[in-house]
C-alpha cells in the first residue's frame, strides 16, 4: 500500500530530500551537543572554540577532531536508517542512491 502511494504522488525524490537531509542535519546537532556534555563530564568545563586564539592548540583541535567524528558518524548513520526507511517504503532506495549516485 505504502509502495503505491509513493508512485501515485510522484514526490519520492522531495520524500527524500526532506527525510535524508534531515535526518542528518538534526544527527549533527545531537553529536555535537553530546560532545559538549562529554567535554564537560571529562573535567574540561569551559566550552572550547576551536576558532578562539586563546584556547589552547591541545584542547582546539581535541574538541575539533571529536566534534567532527561525531557528527560524521552520527550522519552516517541517520542517513543509512532513513535509506532504509524509503526503500522499506518506496520498494527502492532513492535514486541518488542507486548505482554509486550517493
Amino acid at each position: 500500500m505504502q509502495r503505491d502511494f509513493w508512485r501515485v504522488i510522484g514526490m519520492g525524490p522531495l520524500v527524500w530530500r526532506v527525510l535524508g537531509t534531515g535526518s542528518a542535519i538534526l544527527a549533527s546537532i545531537v553529536a555535537n551537543k553530546v560532545v559538549t556534555q562529554l567535554w564537560k563530564r571529562a573535567g574540561r568545563d569551559e566550552i572550547v572554540d576551536p576558532r578562539d586564539p586563546r584556547t589552547p592548540w591541545k584542547d582546539a583541535l581535541a574538541f575539533a577532531a571529536l566534534t567532527g567524528l561525531a557528527a560524521g558518524a552520527a550522519r552516517v548513520a541517520a542517513t543509512r536508517k532513513a535509506a532504509a526507511y524509503y526503500e522499506k517504503s518506496a520498494g527502492h532506495l532513492p535514486k541518488q542512491m542507486q548505482k554509486g549516485g550517493a
